[in-house]
């Protein structure tokens, strides 16, 4: 039997959400002249019980987490060195009993994770800026927000349908009112619609959900009534088409090939579609002006239309446009958490660079 470990220690582990305990141990003295192979570790309810096998370590090994314990429970470990000539044989019961005892210890959930403290951190740091922002836009101060092309065009869109005379088609994309990207397409909608009333445009809404169809016809008959045009609104201005991807698809375009309106919007979640429908929109020479988050739908929206808003962009045109203090609060305050993050690689990428400082330990994540 090679030399037993000189010390054993056990001890609950920490930041985590119970159910493990980490024994650690000094290597046998054997293991330097190469007698041991592996270390086999047991475990007991009681210091004087049958001990268990709960795993094994390779040599050099120092540390073994043990992650099936049971919350509460007192737990006592031995740790039994083995040569490589017992490889595949069972550890005769001298051996475990000669073998150093160590504990009680009970493992149990902690409230916090400390190694996170940086994310705490963070988070904090956001809150702050967004209800700073917030209640200053409450207070009617005056918040500058960049601009948005893709924005700033809507006017323009909305009257150059006017003076031609002809219809604007806003498709609200594909998917129900569970996706943020509709949910983020219908306030759009609501500014767009206002606009036509306000110019006495026909804006023409068909979808593809039932719960969009309620939604975008109840934001449409708002906007007109905030225009002072409730008279002007027509129920069938929002219409359903169908469910299925290309079928709605097919059905836009054969009335975008027939009645050629002036502008369209596409505003929300697209997928295979958006091709098809930006294409036959920009055949007409309809302007259009795209939005959507679905990352690998952007090049065709950017190929195909006159303005494209990415990402982010169709998220934040609700605060863009309405100037709600919350919405704009809440806006502001994200972009100065985006510009501190900005600074914070700036600087750490100079601190690393020229050795001053290990800045980037702030930032560890843990795997």
């Amino acid at each position: 039997m090679p030399s037993v470990v000189a010390s054993i220690t056990v001890e609950d582990t920490p930041n985590d959400g119970g159910g493990a305990v980490t024994v650690r141990w000094e290597v046998s003295a054997d293991e330097l002249s190469g007698g041991v192979n592996r270390y086999v570790l047991y475990r007991s309810t009681s210091q004087d019980g049958a001990f268990e096998e709960v795993g094994d370590a390779t040599s050099n090994a120092t540390t073994f987490i043990d992650g099936s314990t049971e919350d509460g429970v007192s737990y006592y470990y031995k740790i039994v060195p083995l040569p490589k000539s017992m490889i595949g044989q069972p550890t005769p019961p001298a051996w475990v009993d000669a073998a150093r005892t160590a504990g009680p210890v009970s493992s149990s959930a902690q409230w916090f994770d400390w190694r996170r403290i940086n994310v705490l951190v963070g988070v904090l740091i956001l809150c702050v800026f967004i209800i700073y922002y917030i209640n200053q836009a409450k207070a009617g101060k005056k918040l500058f927000i960049r601009k948005i092309a893709g924005l700033e065009a809507v006017d323009e869109a909305v009257g150059r349908a006017t003076e031609m005379g002809k219809k604007i088609y806003y498709i609200p994309g594909t998917q129900d009112m569970d996706n943020v990207q509709t949910i983020a397409g219908v306030t759009i909608l609501g500014r767009v619609a206002e606009l036509a009333a306000q110019y006495e445009t026909y804006l023409q809404v068909p979808v593809s959900r039932s719960l969009v169809l309620v939604t975008a016809r109840e934001i449409v008959k708002e906007a007109y009534s905030k225009a002072g045009r409730p008279d002007a609104f027509q129920e069938d201005q929002v219409h359903y088409l169908t469910d299925d991807q290309f079928g709605y698809a097919a059905g836009i375009d054969g009335m975008v090939v027939r009645e050629k309106p002036a502008t369209i919007f596409f505003m929300g979640a697209f997928y295979a579609e958006s091709l098809i429908l930006a294409e036959t929109g920009n055949s007409i020479g309809a302007i259009q002006i795209a939005g959507t988050g679905m990352p690998s739908q952007l090049p065709f929206f950017v190929a195909a239309c006159d303005y494209t808003l990415i990402g982010e962009e169709l998220f934040a045109a609700s605060a863009y446009l309405s100037r709600e203090p919350k919405l704009l609060g809440s806006l502001k305050g994200q972009d100065m958490g985006k510009a501190l993050i900005l600074i914070a690689i700036i600087v750490g990428l100079l601190l690393e660079t020229f050795g001053i400082w290990n800045f980037s330990r702030l930032f560890s994540v843990i795997q």
